[in-house]
């Protein structure tokens, strides 16, 4: 029995085609990964395949789950079709998991939805968690005290608890280092041998060949079958000339309560370097990155930048301060106000922190986006895909002329080609600028220079 089948889906966004008479099926247990070029359609599928569409975007065709319609429905009628039969990650974790209430509970509430009686929830709940490779300590933190891998893997045991028949899951690898993504790689194969029917989306042909299902491509809005998974595009380049350090960290930590999430920790960032900063989920990277840039206040250390120590927090710093270390935060999505056009979002770094008028601005966030590979920045957030929001979001950051520019896991939605396109700009950038490179990654291939996280003491 097929339990999703998708027949001449089309998705359009005002004139603009996003996905053009696309027709899949899925039996118990079959495994198709589809792959794509960041800005193809992938995410648009995904939402499509759950009977979900971003604002802006219109669907038309046909989406049966189980036999259930599931387009052209009301949102009371969607949840009853929806319930217990399929489970959708989102590319983004926070788009499921509640800003203002512990992981847990909400766990325990999902897992009402098939589970009878207290201890059968919490049984489910608990059960999620470690299926996802969750500690129980996590059950009474809040999404904020996850590490951006915690966070996906909490949004995966949302999507268990209620063991559905068909999984939909959008880039799930994105924010897990090689042996969480490992696990995650085993419990997908042991989900489809039980007969859980899972869509792939992604761009990690690791994954993609470890899942060993079948392979279809996203090109030109059209779902096209596809024999081969293709090899990655490395990036290749020299590493710079050492020269004397801009950014100096001495000590630094960082405490949560009675919880060290970073402790004395040093760093030298010399002009124009490319250091990638890597280590388990939950090391603290993320952490670090936002102390750096005055987000989270560290507990005690020091920072400077070109022998000058930096105010702990962001607003205490002056605009030169400002623009001397920027951040780009892995959740591209929530960085940008859903209700902006984004590249006026992008130009607003040069005309905030330089001092540019709003026409120069646009032009030179223009041109750094054209190199990136966007040439539709003038939509809102909603109408770009997660791969497009992150070049955005490091295009934002390189209008500053920053000293330092740390990216967090920057190329965690991008295929292979747009990755490499990504760090070659980057690349460019420090050549020319002198810009150091701070790159938080579960890769080590992305700079010459590595070093690795301990994990957190806490």
């Amino acid at each position: 029995m097929t339990v999703l089948e998708i027949t001449g889906l089309s998705a359009r966004a005002g004139e603009t085609v996003l996905l053009d008479d696309v027709s899949l099926s899925l039996e118990p247990g079959r495994v198709l990964v589809v792959l794509g070029a960041s800005g193809t359609g992938k995410t648009t599928l995904g939402l499509a395949a759950t009977g979900q569409a971003r604002p802006g975007i219109t669907l038309s065709g046909s989406v049966m789950l189980a036999g259930a319609p599931l387009l052209n429905r009301t949102a009371s009628e969607l949840r009853r079709a929806r319930a217990g039969v399929v489970g959708h990650l989102p590319q983004q974790p926070s788009a499921v998991l509640d800003p203002v209430r512990r992981c847990g509970p909400v766990l325990a509430e999902l897992a009402a939805l098939r589970h009878h009686g207290r201890a059968a929830r919490l049984a489910a709940a608990r059960a999620a968690l470690a299926e996802s490779g969750l500690e129980q300590t996590l059950w009474r933190r809040f999404p904020h005290q996850l590490s951006g891998g915690q966070q996906q893997r909490m949004a995966l045991a949302t999507t268990l608890v209620n063991r559905p028949r068909v999984l939909v899951l959008d880039e799930p690898t994105s924010g897990l280092d090689a042996a969480n993504r490992a696990v995650l790689t085993a419990r997908l194969t042991e989900l489809s041998r039980a007969g859980t029917a899972l869509l792939v989306l992604t761009h990690d042909l690791t994954l993609a060949r470890a899942l060993d299902g079948d392979v279809a491509e996203l090109r030109d809005h059209r779902l096209e079958p596809s024999t081969t998974i293709p090899d990655p595009v490395p990036f290749d380049g020299p590493p710079p000339t050492p020269s004397s350090p801009v950014l100096v960290v001495r000590g630094l930590t960082v405490r949560a309560g009675r919880t060290t999430l970073v402790e004395d920790f040093d760093l030298e960032l010399a002009a124009g370097s490319r250091t990638t900063l890597t280590g388990v989920s939950g090391a603290g990277k993320t952490t670090l990155a936002r102390a750096l840039a005055g987000l989270t206040p560290p507990s005690a250390g020091t920072i400077e930048i070109d022998g000058v120590p930096l105010p702990r927090l962001a607003r205490r710093r002056t605009r030169a301060q400002l623009r001397a270390i920027q951040y780009v935060h892995q959740d591209s999505r929530a960085s940008f106000d859903e209700f902006r056009d984004v590249l006026d979002q992008v130009a607003d770094t040069a005309r905030l922190l330089r001092g540019l008028d709003r026409a120069d601005a646009r032009l030179e966030a223009t041109e750094i986006l054209w190199c990136l590979g966007i040439d539709a920045a003038d939509r809102r957030p909603g109408q770009l895909s997660g791969g497009q929001l992150q070049r955005c979001a490091v295009a934002r950051a390189l209008l500053a002329h920053p000293t330092v520019l740390i990216c967090d896991e920057v190329t965690s939605a991008l295929d292979a080609a747009n990755r490499a396109r990504l760090l070659e700009v980057l690349a460019t950038e420090a050549k020319l600028r002198g810009t150091a490179l701070l790159m938080i990654s579960h890769e080590d291939a992305s700079a010459p220079f590595a070093i690795r996280m301990p994990e957190s003491p806490g």
